[in-house]
């Protein structure tokens, strides 16, 4: 299996998907990176997908930032700014539901929030799991509650990296 996005060019993410881009009132980039799934694995069921900075570490108090979780796409492929309008998967809550994201609302956090590193250019890295299963979450789901349902239904998976400046 593989993941591929025209999002990300020579290993980086485009402005328009992260804070140069949309965002919304509370400055959350809104604006959705598109990805395509090639190559997933025979009883495909579901994709399900973690976008997170490792290297927010340092300057978010000690945690890995989410930047997008979802689960039960049935399609190979994501265009942009569909997290904002899709209907046919399930998304939960990013880090900007935290007090360092500013704890806005679960309703706002059930999206894409885009890339907006304070200090240094920071690498996100986009995980993509191919289950032989649909998950039992609802949207405003959190993180933890997929990974407990994806285990024993990972038949594959791939993490695609790119960089965005400050």
């Amino acid at each position: 299996m593989k993941v591929i996005s025209h999002g990300i060019k020579n290993g980086v993410i485009q402005d328009k998907y992260g804070k140069r881009g949309a965002c919304n009132e509370n400055g959350m980039p809104v604006y959705s990176l598109p990805f395509e799934v090639l190559d997933a694995p025979q009883g495909t069921k579901s994709f399900a997908l973690l976008l997170e900075d490792k290297d927010a570490f340092p300057v978010s108090g000690g945690f890995s930032w989410v930047h997008w979780v979802a689960c039960n796409m049935t399609r190979n492929k994501i265009e942009e700014n569909e997290s904002q309008t899709a209907k046919d998967f399930v998304q939960g809550v990013n880090s900007w539901i935290s007090m360092q994201g500013g704890q806005q609302s679960k309703e706002l956090s059930a999206f894409y929030g885009g890339m907006a590193p304070p200090n240094e250019p920071h690498t996100y890295e986009l995980h993509v799991y191919a289950l032989d299963c649909m998950l039992d979450l609802q949207n405003g789901f959190m993180m933890h509650e997929m990974f407990r349902q994806m285990d024993g239904h990972v038949l594959d998976s791939f993490t695609l990296k790119g960089t965005y400046a400050n």
